[in-house]
């Protein structure tokens, strides 16, 4: 991603109203070019949580820097912990779980098969992913 472009992304996502943690956790992803980054609001659609973070990685290894960089970055800069992450095995699909917010690190292939995104058609969504 081009740094003009990159720029770009993370002022669109400095101007929405989301909670700090959640941009907090888009910034750490875009900066280890995770691919096709979405917000999902689930605020009044979900007990579950408030945001769903999905992307996706173009390897196992990759979506394990992902996953490490979002915990990274939360921990340093907002002293967050996650209450608990999975999948880091496989790395297919990684969630790592900050009760209002879930981060979602997807291979390709199982970001297609699980289609969070299908899944929650009623939620406000927002996009980070930058152009070509």
């Amino acid at each position: 991603m081009k740094k003009d472009e990159f720029t770009r992304v993370l002022d669109e996502l400095r101007r929405r109203r989301m909670p700090g943690g959640v941009k907090k956790a888009v910034e750490a992803l875009l900066d280890k070019k995770a691919e096709k980054v979405t917000v999902l609001n689930l605020k009044g659609l979900s007990e579950m949580t408030d945001y769903l973070i999905v992307c996706s990685g173009a390897s196992a290894r990759q979506n394990r820097a992902l996953a490490d960089a979002v915990r990274d970055n939360l921990k340093r800069d907002l002293h967050l912990q996650p209450l608990g992450s999975e999948g880091e095995g496989a790395a297919e699909w990684i969630l790592v779980d900050y009760v209002d917010f879930v981060v979602n690190v997807f291979s390709a292939e199982w970001r297609k098969k699980y289609s969070l995104e299908k899944l929650w058609m009623d939620a406000k969504r927002y996009d980070f992913s930058p152009a070509g």
